[in-house]
């Protein structure tokens, strides 16, 4: 098996990823996995995919990515688009621009482990369910950690609620102050508009478990193709470093004051990037 792998690392492998490979911090057991599963030669070989889409389909311009800093942080950005282009751009961005490159470990919805294969593929690349526990460890590893506050909330957002944010729960608040972890609002702009959806089916989503059921606004036009992304242009923004201290176990009055800072910091890096873009699909 090891012979195959290192012959398919010969043909997908660039220079680049290479070097990105030789570069990622890592602590690896005896097989070559952490403790969450994840595989760096697994997560470098799935750029040949992403990188593509970060580079050419999406067109991702990136700023000041050097705000991101070395050892453990939380990543806070904005949802949107159905499914999780966003934190396949920002996931892509710290590894190919990152100085030093970093694997994001972003926290995934809890009905990600139902789908067959993907899951499987997600955790070897770094990503990983959004419980308290792991997100906690992953950051006392010095780990970079994203996190959607909005959820499923954002996710499941129609066009006609596009970057408008919507609640953020404490968690990630409570986690920075017990880690003493520096968080980054990362402004995302181009998901929100990749898969745009004019409603979401409540009824059906609850039919089948899952968290929404959004109407595409190219149905019935495209079909089932409906549900591909759109080539929109990606703008990320990288906020400055925000440090918060207090006590984690503080009320939610006390925690939400503090989540209120954040949501106006990411709120100011959308701005930008929605002034920074001249047309949704420019190149």
């Amino acid at each position: 098996m090891g012979g195959l792998l290192d012959r398919i690392d010969d043909l997908v492998l660039d220079d680049e990823l290479r070097s990105i490979l030789d570069r990622v911090p890592n602590k690896l057991n005896e097989l070559g996995y952490d403790a969450w599963g994840m595989n760096p030669r697994t997560a470098v070989r799935s750029l040949v995919a992403t990188r593509f889409l970060f580079r050419k389909y999406f067109r991702t311009q990136t700023h000041r990515i050097e705000n991101i800093p070395e050892g453990r942080v939380l990543l806070i950005a904005n949802h949107g688009g159905q499914i999780p282009m966003d934190g396949l751009v920002v996931g892509t961005a710290a590894i190919i621009e990152g100085k030093p490159p970093r694997i994001v470990r972003a926290m995934v919805e809890r009905w990600v482990p139902t789908l067959p294969f993907v899951s499987t593929l997600f955790a070897r690349c770094g990503q990983i369910v959004g419980n308290r526990e792991d997100c906690r460890a992953l950051l006392e590893n010095d780990e970079a950690v994203l996190v959607f506050p909005e959820g499923v909330r954002g996710s499941g957002k129609t066009i006609w609620q596009r970057y408008e944010l919507q609640r953020f729960g404490l968690g990630f608040m409570r986690l920075a102050l017990e880690t003493n972890t520096p968080i980054v609002p990362v402004g995302v702009v181009g998901s929100e508009e990749s898969i745009p959806s004019v409603a979401n089916l409540k009824p059906l989503a609850r039919l089948f478990g899952a968290p929404y059921a959004p109407v595409p606004a190219t149905l019935p036009l495209l079909g089932p193709f409906s549900m591909l992304p759109l080539p929109t242009k990606f703008i990320l923004n990288f906020g400055e470093p925000m440090h918060f201290v207090g006590d984690h176990d503080a009320s939610d009055a006390e925690v939400s004051d503090k989540v209120e800072q954040v949501k106006e910091a990411l709120a100011a890096m959308i701005a930008r990037g929605r002034a920074q873009r001249t047309g949704i699909f420019q190149r």
